[in-house]
């Protein structure tokens, strides 16, 4: 009695392999463009850093009761009504953010801080100072995916 090998021919095995390749050409442009997701995320993650390093600065600030700039870090920070001020010496060096990162305007008005993403000017949120005790308010309503894509 003769045994019956199964399996697949060398021919079979490249066929399949030939499919799989052409079907994953179609499907890598679909994932291929995630700069816009990225770049969406990149500026989230900053807009937190700016949130937590404002709570942050401030806490310190009352904690000590100072009324003018503090160290967090060994970074001075310029601080205006107790909160960082809307400066690169201020909100940009509490949160850590680079100008590598992010495009970076400030003081346009000359109380704002508008972090950018890189090339990019509409996927952006601003830092604003508020007067006399209060948060600085932060507008982040253009972290959008049509404005980040």
């Amino acid at each position: 009695m003769k045994k019956q090998q199964g399996g697949f021919t060398l021919i079979e095995l490249i066929m399949v392999i030939v499919i799989l390749g052409i079907l994953a050409a179609f499907a890598l442009p679909k994932f291929a463009d995630l700069s816009g997701d990225a770049r969406l995320s990149a500026m989230q993650g900053a807009l937190g850093s700016v949130k937590s390093a404002s709570a942050i600065a401030h806490s310190y600030a009352l904690a000590k009761n100072s009324t003018g700039d503090i160290t967090l870090e060994g970074v001075p920070i310029t601080m205006v009504n107790k909160y960082p001020a809307p400066l690169a010496g201020g909100i940009g060096a509490a949160a850590q953010l680079s100008t590598t990162d992010f495009t970076i305007v400030a003081g346009t008005p000359a109380d704002t801080y508008d972090v950018q993403a890189k090339n990019k000017a509409a996927c952006h949120f601003t830092y604003k100072l508020a007067a006399a005790d209060l948060a600085p308010v932060i507008t982040d309503s253009t972290l959008t995916s049509a404005n980040c894509n």
